[in-house]
């Protein structure tokens, strides 16, 4: 994770894929914003007064990328050590735990570590084509 910064609604990006919920200007670079509830088929992020956009770096085919993710909110940030982190269970045929690193215990609840690389790897960003607004820096209001 590189920074998590406050929503701002994306441009969205004609024939992008369904859970690309557009690109945003990040101080002059054109960021992917990926909506990870529609990436794993649950309904689309409900934009609220806490959503926040997460950027992270992701290594796609051996280049580093930089990516948006939307999340309902961040109550904390918490630096992990290894020992700290357990194996993703195994869940059986049926539940795939291939984008899970592993998860920690906090109290009596877990949080799921999510491999973010192989999350967004099947995301082809090349056939993210920003909008000609997007990459001046222009302003464009959507209407309808």
């Amino acid at each position: 994770v590189k920074e998590i910064i406050e929503h701002e609604t994306p441009t969205r990006v004609p024939s992008a894929p369904s859970c690309v919920a557009g690109v945003i200007n990040l101080r002059g670079t054109v960021v992917p914003v990926i909506d990870l509830a529609l990436r794993f088929g649950l309904p689309a992020t409900a934009i609220t007064r806490r959503t926040c956009i997460v950027i992270v770096e992701v290594t796609l085919d051996g280049d580093t990328v930089v990516m948006g993710v939307l999340a309902d909110a961040v109550s904390e940030v918490i630096d992990l050590i290894p020992d700290q982190i357990d194996e993703p269970p195994q869940f059986g045929t049926r539940v795939r735990s291939d984008y899970l690193l592993g998860l920690i215990r906090t109290g009596r609840n877990f949080v799921l570590l999510l491999d973010i690389d192989r999350t967004l790897a099947a995301i082809d960003v090349s056939l993210i084509e920003p909008p000609a607004e997007v990459e001046s820096g222009a302003s464009v209001q959507e209407s309808g």
